[in-house]
């Protein structure tokens, strides 16, 4: 009764969630459902372990979603992701269309702009570039997919993105950990989608098919739609409706000042993660005020920490004659913020109910028990969580909050780096979450004016058959060489 229980649980909650329901709500009743199977107390199961899951999470990672969402919203305001997109369209021009948009994309994404700020500045421009170039409509989203939410959120070393950040407590790792497999990894990712987008366009081109002239993008339609809302918030760190709140500069910085707060962002995370953090005396973080913990736990956060605010320190100082309203903007970035966070954070809770009760010792060991070996079935876990509750973050959460620990256990035991156990999970949280009803698909489909039947076949090919090759790459050397 009690895995039939997990079972009717992730139903309902996928079910639901996939029709626009609120995460907010279907995650404790779908915890309690799960629970009441098994038999359990259930108000002792809402407030000491679906919130001591949910808090624990945002205790960690709430510091993440606010600096990055207000980053984000910063850049936007100050026109500084558009000057960088306007960059990309004039050098690389309508004939390499496909290739400005996903380098566009990867820019900024990998300079820590939250990825809802990135579609809404991406959109228009790939509209301009593929109206001039006469590619299909249809292929806009895969292009935005492959620059956005592949290579630059799971596998380039030092990415800022929450899905690489969360391993990192796990497995006592940094941004960087296997730089080598996460370049490795990032190259095939942009390899296999460069090339399927390129000859999708030119089959498009023998069949005849051009751009839609008569298209628009819906940006302030899209950005209110309560159910595209709930989509998005369990996807990623902004909430879409403070998109159209503060003030959008009327012009956009030069492109030094513009790109300068996303150069800050990767420097400061590589100096903070290899060269200041290890430099420091912090034994006080083993005494019981300071939680008990150690560098390795915290210091992986606290470089994205610093990276994020001395960025955001950046893009006021040198663009501040081009955010006109700097408290509406920071107010709106901050609130964006909070949505996301609590949706994650549900999903998590949901997650610790689920792995604290009985039946899930079976579900465990059969994970564990996956052929071959202890990388192929974090790689398992971490895929078919994220593909069932559409979010790579909240997936991989559940995942190593289950079995992290058993992991960590394992990787001591056969001698394997928690590096490549940390790149392994992260890029495996980004292949299946890109399922229909994932909410950045989602809202990306309605900014490009497409439907799944138009244009998903094609987001499959770039942001999961690449991601599924790249990672397998990356247990195959990791498993033959170790990690580097």
């Amino acid at each position: 009764m009690g895995l039939l229980g997990i079972l009717l649980g992730l139903a309902f909650l996928i079910l639901l969630a996939f029709r626009g329901w609120s995460v907010l709500l279907l995650a404790p009743v779908a915890a309690l459902l799960a629970a009441a199977f098994s038999g359990q107390p259930l108000l002792a199961i809402w407030t000491q372990i679906f919130m001591e899951g949910a808090a624990g999470f945002l205790a960690q990672f709430f510091p993440l979603f606010l600096l990055g969402a207000l980053f984000g919203k910063l850049m936007n305001d100050s026109g500084s992701v558009t000057a960088v997109a306007n960059v990309m369209t004039r050098r690389l021009g309508r004939k390499r269309a496909v290739l400005a948009v996903v380098l566009a994309g990867a820019f900024v994404t990998y300079g820590g702009v939250s990825l809802f700020v990135a579609f809404f500045v991406l959109v228009p421009m790939a509209q301009a570039l593929f109206r001039a170039a006469d590619i299909p409509r249809r292929l806009m989203s895969a292009a935005i997919i492959l620059g956005t939410s592949t290579f630059t959120m799971t596998a380039l070393p030092g990415t800022p993105a929450i899905q690489n950040a969360i391993p990192m407590p796990f497995f006592g790792t940094t941004p960087f950990a296997a730089p080598g497999l996460g370049l490795v990894a990032a190259a095939i990712m942009l390899g296999v989608g460069l090339w399927w987008l390129g000859r999708a366009e030119a089959a498009a081109r023998r069949a005849g098919e051009g751009f839609d002239s008569e298209f628009s993008v819906p940006i302030k339609a899209t950005a209110s739609d309560e159910k595209i809302r709930e989509y998005a918030t369990t996807a990623r760190e902004f909430d879409p409706a403070e998109m159209q709140r503060g003030r959008h500069a009327d012009t956009s910085p030069p492109i030094l000042l513009a790109a300068l707060p996303l150069i800050v962002v990767i420097a400061v995370n590589l100096l903070m993660s290899l060269f200041v953090l290890p430099q420091l005396d912090v034994s006080f973080l083993a005494e019981e005020r300071w939680g008990g913990t150690s560098l390795s736990a915290v210091a992986g956060v606290w470089s994205v920490v610093v990276a994020l605010a001395a960025a955001i320190a950046t893009v006021v100082i040198a663009n501040r004659r081009h955010l006109p309203a700097l408290r509406e903007s920071m107010d709106a970035g901050a609130n964006a913020s909070v949505l996301p966070a609590l949706s994650v954070a549900s999903l998590v809770g949901f997650g610790a109910v689920i792995a604290a009760l009985p039946a899930f010792a079976a579900v465990r060991d059969w994970v564990l028990t996956i052929e071959g070996g202890p990388l192929v079935s974090l790689a398992a876990a971490t895929n078919l969580l994220a593909a069932m509750t559409g979010s790579a973050s909240g997936g991989l959460t559940i995942a190593l909050d289950a079995l992290g620990e058993t992991y960590m256990t394992i990787a001591s035991q056969l001698d394997i780096d928690p590096a490549l156990m940390h790149r392994v999970a992260a890029i495996g949280s980004g292949t299946l979450d890109i399922l229909p009803h994932n909410g950045a698909v989602v809202t990306l489909l309605a900014l490009c004016g497409s439907t799944h039947r138009e244009s998903y076949f094609d987001i499959i090919m770039v942001g999961i058959v690449g991601s599924l090759l790249a990672l397998a790459a990356v247990i195959a050397l990791g498993t033959t060489f170790g990690s580097f």
